[in-house]
Parts: C-alpha cells; sequence; structure tokens
C-alpha cells in the first residue's frame, strides 16, 4: 500500500471522485450518543468545493438529529471495486426550491412526491476530514497482485491511501 495525502484542490477532486463513483454511503448521525443512527444515503452531486449533496424528508431521524448536532459521519464502500470513503463533516439543510430542483431526478420520485413536495429538503456536508483507500489498478490486475503475493509472502503493492485535508 501506498500512503498519500491529498491536500486541498486533488482533496476535493478525490473526494467528487470517489463520492460519486460509489453514490452510495451509510450517513451516520447523533454522534454523540450510541448507538449511532446510520442510514443509506444516495449521493446527488459533488460540488467543486468537495460539497457532499443528498435529498432527504424533512421528517425524518436524520434531519431532526442534524437539526440538533450537525456533525455527521460518512462511509463509502464498493467492496466490488475495492474502493472505501470515509467522511467527517458538517451538515446543513436547506429547503432553497433551486438546489432541490437542480439535485431532483425522475428516480426521486420513489420517495417523495415531485421536486415541489413539501416534505423535501437538500442536505449538504461539509468535509472536515477524510480517509480513502483507493486501488492502484483495476480489479483483475489487483487480484492477480494479490494472488501472487499469497504464493510469494511478499507484501503487494495495490492500493493507495491516505487522509484528505481539505
Amino acid at each position: 500500500m501506498s500512503n498519500e495525502n491529498l491536500y486541498k484542490d486533488e482533496a476535493k477532486l478525490k473526494i467528487k471522485e470517489m463520492a460519486e463513483d460509489i453514490d452510495f454511503t451509510m450517513m451516520a448521525t447523533n454522534l454523540n450518543e450510541l448507538p449511532l443512527h446510520m442510514i443509506p444515503m444516495s449521493t446527488k452531486k459533488v460540488d467543486d468545493d468537495g460539497v457532499i449533496w443528498f435529498l432527504s424528508n424533512k421528517n425524518s431521524t436524520h434531519n431532526q438529529n442534524i437539526s440538533i448536532d450537525s456533525n455527521v459521519h460518512l462511509i463509502y464502500a464498493d467492496k466490488s471495486d475495492m474502493q472505501f470513503l470515509n467522511v467527517y463533516g458538517k451538515a446543513s439543510i436547506t429547503t432553497d426550491k433551486s438546489v432541490i430542483e437542480s439535485l431532483y431526478s425522475k428516480a426521486d420520485d420513489m420517495w417523495f412526491e415531485g421536486k415541489d413536495d413539501p416534505s423535501i429538503t437538500a442536505i449538504s456536508i461539509t468535509p472536515k476530514e477524510a480517509f480513502y483507500w483507493d486501488p492502484k489498478h483495476n480489479k483483475l490486475v489487483t487480484l492477480v497482485k494479490l494472488g501472487v503475493s499469497a504464493l510469494s509472502g511478499e507484501k503487494p503493492d495495490t492500493m493507495d491511501y491516505g487522509q484528505i485535508k481539505l
């Protein structure tokens, strides 16, 4: 594994690439109490500042938790491509119709009664700290290197990992 910490623009780009590629995350709220409240969320977009956007129901438990404490933790995992992203940040909830309209897609009709649904909100997560694990090669090359490593006893250099510092 190669440790490569990323800063500023590189860090924002890495968050954007990985969060949009993996898409689904587990969003943890209520971080000061156990058990944490966790819910799967689909990433709507990551803007140029590295802010991660979601749509949510204003009456949801996670919206209520964010209203009390804006600290959130996002855990992205794509085991098939061996990509992992861990993001700690601050959440903000908006009902701005232009923001909601820019994030809304036809697939969201499963959860809402259209983009004008009065219960719809947008959640933005501004990352404060993040960590990533990302394969250096495609899945096949990575698996071959792992197999050779198992036979040879040498440690393979198959993953990049590091802290993302904004």
